[in-house]
């Protein structure tokens, strides 16, 4: 216990204090914010090219960890809609953002800092992975139905120009392909530009987890909690198992990638959630869903590193 408390409690310490910060008005929102966008256009995008680079094509588009991830989280995905559309009658904008939340994980703010501490340099190659399962399949897919359920939908053919618009010009799409770019010619950066990449991949678990904790900071759950308790298990249980059980699928990945892979399972969702919800009206129970999710992983991260480890 004491092992697993050793790799949690720095995590939720560094999240605490964010929260700390944002309640003590040291930082405000709009600080918060600018913290959350170094993370996403440099400090994490720093991380994938330094988790790619020097490694083979190989090595870093692992084809079964690729499709087990991606299958478990369809799964997940798939469940949560069902779910939120049949038994609790919502529409499609409603239920595609649930889905969203139970199987697109906080991979780069939470799911690579855990999986770093119990697996070491490794976890930023699986960090990659995660990252394109989620940015080029997950997030388009719950748009895409998300806007399909708006009553003043766009043409099908603009719904996938926007999509792959916002895919092209994401910091996290551009590092991936610069990773794969170099692995694929065999490059190597010079000494400099390596030294500051490194400088910009340090700061992102740290910075990040602050962020989390700053965000936090204000978000209510009252009133919504039906649907946010059906998130929360569906992303903190059914994400995970749905991830391992595909994995049981692939037995000659390498186990080191199991783990970071439910790992990056049972962080919980994206904190760019209530971003995504506000743009169909669902912003509060976004909201409340990533912070309910964000205070029970303490406990069901630990239980599933214990599992694991």
């Amino acid at each position: 216990m004491l092992q697993i408390l050793s790799i949690t409690a720095p995590i939720f310490i560094l999240i605490a204090l964010g929260f700390i910060a944002a309640m003590t008005k040291l930082l405000t929102r709009e600080q918060t914010r600018g913290m959350g966008s170094f993370v996403i256009t440099l400090a994490l995008p720093a991380l994938i090219v330094k988790g790619m680079a020097g490694h083979t094509l190989g090595t870093i588009v692992n084809p079964e960890f690729l499709i087990a991830y991606t299958a478990g989280s369809l799964a997940s995905f798939s469940l949560g809609f069902i779910v939120f559309r049949k038994r609790l009658k919502q529409d499609l904008s409603g239920s595609a953002m649930a889905a969203l939340g139970v199987s697109a994980s906080n991979t780069g703010f939470i799911g690579y800092p855990v999986a770093a501490m119990v697996i070491g340099p490794s976890a930023a190659v699986g960090v990659a992975m995660a990252i394109m399962v989620e940015t080029i399949v997950m997030i388009p897919l719950a748009q895409a139905l998300a806007d399909a359920g708006q009553s003043q939908s766009k043409t099908k053919l603009k719904t996938v120009a926007q999509t792959t618009r916002r895919l092209v010009k994401s910091p996290l799409i551009i590092a991936i392909a610069s990773g794969l770019l170099l692995s694929l010619l065999g490059l190597q950066l010079p000494a400099i530009p390596m030294q500051v990449i490194d400088m910009l991949a340090v700061a992102s678990a740290p910075v990040a987890l602050f962020v989390i904790g700053g965000t936090l900071y204000g978000l209510k759950a009252r009133g919504l909690m039906a649907e946010v308790t059906l998130i929360t298990v569906g992303k903190l249980i059914v994400h995970p198992l749905a991830i391992a059980l595909a994995f049981l699928l692939a037995p000659s990945l390498e186990p080191s990638l199991k783990i970071a892979g439910v790992l990056f399972a049972s962080a919980p969702m994206l904190s760019i959630y209530p971003i995504f919800g506000q743009r169909y009206g669902l912003e509060q129970r976004s909201a409340a869903a990533l912070l309910v999710t964000t205070v029970v992983s303490f406990v069901s991260i630990s239980i599933v590193i214990g599992l694991v480890t």
